[in-house]
């Protein structure tokens, strides 16, 4: 595995460390241009003169896990962002002022959850937030003032997990979930709630409002009721009539561009293997096609201004940094920013193919690959010999892999893996019964379209079949415990982040304000309520078969992590260790579900890349500085993998 014809080692610095610039959003004014990008190595917000980059200047001055989520007020003067404590999820939401520097926290309290929930140009000096302060399951809604703070309690609530308001902050519907796992959607008549519409639990995941029109009459919803693909439609409030704006037959409608004040839909897009625009707008079919012009990649329309004359335009390819553009539309005027990475430019990446594999009932898996650089000379998609693999499920479930730029794909390749990810059956975007067909199939079906994944990697002679290992996050961290416990002779290890190793456990240990969805859950992974469904849920559990455990196992876990809690790793490993079985488990105190600080990944993918080299062959980059500045915790198995062991020693 060490063949002179791969290309050098990159770094795991550059795929993994913090990017140059992400998330650039323009004012609504157009006046500045805001993003984040790292401040003394900790991600922060930036503020720039749209015409003028190098007067950029740091706005937040966060020291800790770095700032992850922002937007423009439409005072085009107030950056609003939320911040939590070491994973925890109780986000705080901050507003800064651009003109003055002065950061206000708008919602100061201890242990409570912040929701994002409305904001609108017609209203610009406040938004609409949501509270769980008064009780920790229900959140409360309410209208925050940027200026002075102030909060306006809007709706007490006892019953719904969302609320929908119109631009004009009217609160027009309600959505409760109901024990069917399906949703009801309230509106409010005569000062109480009625159901005004019902999605059955088949639609549910596929199937609900995005917002209205201009004049607050009308309601834009992707909607899967009567077909299989969610569709985009525009049902009138008061007479019902339903009116079709766009539909695919593989794919369910995916990003949906509405113009900033008309509020007119001007375009969907869908993806099954890659993204395909449908346009509504000829104005902008006409933008497109020239933005088409002018660069190559898919097309992201990251933010606009107010008047829609300027937009920040993203480019996107498979083999190299995403590349942010200006776009005028008045002049047709394309004015480079920069790239996200500008450390990848130029560096040997490895395209993505995609591809579609047969489950073993016919259900149609979409899939994608990735192969090391120079491994296959013929240019077929094929290696030219097997390759170790590294399968990499994805989370959620209800959530799907895409085609594009892939830093794990890309590191995994440059150490010489093939990488491998497919969107089995419980994933989002292929229609709602290829989603329903995951329901109840955690430790069923889900894992065999995994397997028949893998498998085809084989047949093809991607992967050699003695040298597949499997690592993922939350989900895909419960499939590589899975893949371990449910085909123990299936992979040579396995790599678990954030995974849940006991579904009954999992599902009584919910955050507070995920049990008024407690149905979603109980519906599509099992009822921890009833007798039937714990014997499903510990029929399904990597747990219950620990004891079938034989190849090696690398777990990393958050201390602070609310949905898939620190016990469910804690459990699997004691249960591996009182049978004598090896583990090497590591532990990030200031963490929650998935690492947040770029210092705690380098660390942990360093460990990573350590423990698939000992049981893969593939290449090793020294850990020199990726241990610095974390905080990791070796808890447990460090001797049991020598090279690993050898790693850390030398890095400490």
């Amino acid at each position: 595995m060490t063949s002179p014809s791969f290309p050098p080692l990159i770094p795991r610095q550059v795929f993994f460390g913090n990017p140059d610039h992400s998330s650039v959003q323009i004012s609504a004014d157009g006046v500045w241009l805001a993003y984040l990008a790292p401040h003394n190595d900790v991600l922060n917000v930036w503020l720039a003169p749209r015409d003028d980059l190098s007067a950029a200047r740091p706005l937040t001055h966060d020291t800790g896990r770095g700032v992850r989520f922002f937007l423009w007020a439409y005072t085009g003067r107030h950056i609003l962002y939320i911040q939590d404590k070491n994973g925890d999820e109780n986000w705080r939401l901050y507003c800064v002022d651009v003109t003055t520097d002065e950061t206000k926290d708008l919602t100061p309290f201890e242990g409570v959850q912040t929701q994002f929930n409305h904001a609108s140009y017609r209203h610009p000096d406040e938004v609409i937030i949501r509270l769980n302060h008064r009780d920790p399951q229900w959140h409360d809604l309410y209208r925050v003032h940027l200026i002075t703070g102030e909060l306006t309690l809007l709706e007490e609530n006892n019953q719904f997990m969302d609320f929908v308001l119109d631009d004009d902050y009217r609160l027009q519907f309600a959505l409760q979930m109901t024990a069917e796992g399906g949703l009801d959607i309230f509106r409010r008549r005569e000062g109480a709630w009625h159901v005004w519409s019902t999605i059955p639990p088949e639609d549910m995941l596929t199937t609900g409002p995005i917002g209205f029109d201009k004049e607050g009459v009308t309601l834009y919803l992707k909607d899967s009721r009567g077909r299989n693909t969610s569709a985009l439609v525009a049902q009138h409030l008061e007479t019902g009539a339903i009116t079709l704006l766009a539909e695919d037959a593989l794919a369910d409608a995916h990003d949906v561009i509405v113009h900033p004040t008309e509020k007119h839909v001007q375009a969907v897009s869908f993806v099954y293997e890659r993204k395909r625009w449908q346009v509504l707008d000829s104005l902008f079919a006409a933008d497109l096609a020239w933005l088409r012009a002018e660069a190559d990649g898919e097309i992201e329309i990251a933010s606009r201004t107010l008047d829609d004359r300027l937009w920040v335009v993203l480019y996107l390819v498979d083999d190299g940094p995403a590349r942010y553009y200006l776009y005028d539309r008045q002049e047709h005027a394309l004015h480079f920013l920069f790239t996200n990475r500008q450390a990848l430019e130029g560096l040997p990446l490895a395209p993505m193919h995609s591809v579609v594999i047969p489950a073993r009932d016919g259900l149609n898996l979409v899939a994608y690959y990735t192969l090391p650089v120079n491994s296959d000379s013929d240019g077929d998609g094929i290696p030219d010999a097997p390759l170790p693999m590294v399968f990499m499920p994805h989370g959620g479930p209800w959530a799907r892999d895409s085609w594009g730029f892939n830093p794990w794909h890309q590191w995994m390749a440059n150490r010489g893996y093939a990488v491998l990810c497919v969107n089995f059956r419980s994933s989002t975007g292929f229609g709602k019964a290829f989603t329903n067909a995951g329901d109840l199939e955690w430790g069923g079906k889900i894992l065999e379209d995994q397997i028949d994944a893998v498998q085809w990697a084989i047949a093809q002679g991607i992967a050699a079949a003695d040298k597949v290992a499997i690592m993922g996050g939350s989900f895909g961290g419960f499939s590589a415990l899975a893949g371990l416990t449910f085909y123990p002779e299936m992979y040579a290890c396995g790599v678990d982040i954030v995974g849940p190793s006991n579904l009954v456990t999992l599902l009584e240990s919910v955050p507070p304000y995920w049990k008024p969805m407690i149905e979603l859950f109980t519906t599509r992974v099992g009822d921890h309520r009833t007798e039937e469904g714990r014997a499903l849920l510990v029929s399904h559990s990597p747990l219950t078969y620990v004891h079938r455990i034989c190849r090696p196992l690398l777990i990393g876990q958050g201390a602070n992590d609310p949905r898939v809690k620190q016990a469910e790793s804690d459990q699997i490993v004691e249960a591996m260790q009182r049978r004598q079985i090896p583990v090497t488990y590591v532990l990030y105190p200031d963490e929650g579900h998935g690492f947040a600080r770029p210092e705690n990944w380098l660390s942990f993918n360093a460990i990573a890349e350590a423990f698939l080299a000992e049981f893969l062959g593939g290449r090793f980059q020294p850990v020199g500085e990726d241990f610095a500045n974390s905080s990791l915790q070796v808890l447990t198995g460090v001797d049991g993998v020598p090279g690993l062991a050898e790693a850390l020693k030398l890095a400490a």
